[in-house]
């Protein structure tokens, strides 16, 4: 852990890995016990309180390092009952952690519960935590940006209940040609997203990866493209938790040499 920082106006500053007073949001991983970080595990080890993104948090991981903390499961739960319950805990001097799956910045809806506790005099920072695209591009055996094959990487999701058809940027994204569309929360939506794909004009030979449950026991790994995909998708049955990532870098291939290591790369 790093010494706290000071700001120019003598405020104390911290980074992401320092352990601080309040209640941390910790990102759990995609899955893997082992791809939680060491800061998340001592923290996870010394809580009296965990509250768990449910079914999303891997079991195998509240069991390995959460043995002595009560644990809540927030599903179906809302802020009305999360807060005091956490807020409680904290005042009576409980060591308090809210889980999250994957990294809390990226669609965790952290912030809300976060500014909530501030309210009710609870301070909390967050505890970065390893993303499922990241998870999926290490079994996938490829970088998310490769030299002269893809610049950019965009975290997305499809339309849905929470983003209207306007806020769908998916076809935008793919039409670049150099990024790679990592989507999030869109299993379910696979058939109508690559025929939104289709219609838009995208080359239906563009790789497309959907990685299940990436870094879990039962994780699996389907290949083709905008579209075969779905098919591919809809015959293995599932309807959530997988990441569809979309672009060239998916197979790994086409890249060229970096400059990174000099005269290496011209021999």
């Amino acid at each position: 852990m790093s010494d706290d920082a000071e700001s120019s106006d003598g405020e104390t500053q911290y980074t992401a890995g320092d352990v601080r007073e309040g209640i941390p949001f910790v990102g759990a991983g995609p899955g893997d016990p082992g791809l939680l970080t060491v800061t998340g595990k001592g923290l996870l080890e010394a809580a009296d309180l965990v509250v768990h993104a449910g079914s999303l948090v891997n079991s195998e991981l509240l069991d390995e390092y959460c043995a002595d903390a009560e644990l809540v499961n927030s599903v179906g739960k809302d802020l009305e009952e999360l807060i005091p319950l956490m807020a409680t805990a904290y005042h009576e001097s409980r060591e308090v952690v809210r889980l999250h799956s994957g990294d809390p910045a990226i669609y965790g809806a952290a912030l809300e519960q976060m500014d909530a506790l501030e309210a009710e005099d609870v301070p909390t920072y967050f505890v970065p935590g390893v993303t499922s695209s990241f998870a999926a591009s290490a079994t996938l055996g490829t970088q998310l940006t490769l030299n002269e094959v893809a610049n950019h990487v965009a975290f997305t999701r499809p339309q849905g209940k929470t983003l209207t058809e306007e806020e769908d940027h998916i076809s935008d994204f793919v039409g670049m040609g150099d990024v790679t569309t990592c989507i999030y929360l869109g299993t379910h939506a696979v058939r109508d997203t690559m025929d939104r794909l289709l219609e838009d004009g995208h080359d239906p030979e563009t790789p497309v990866a959907v990685v299940y449950h990436a870094s879990w026991p039962d994780e699996d790994v389907m290949t083709g493209t905008i579209e075969t995909i779905a098919d591919t998708v809809e015959g293995a049955g599932y309807r959530a938790s997988a990441l569809v990532l979309i672009g060239e870098a998916v197979t790994g291939a086409g890249y060229e040499r970096s400059y990174l290591y000099g005269e290496w790369a011209n021999r």
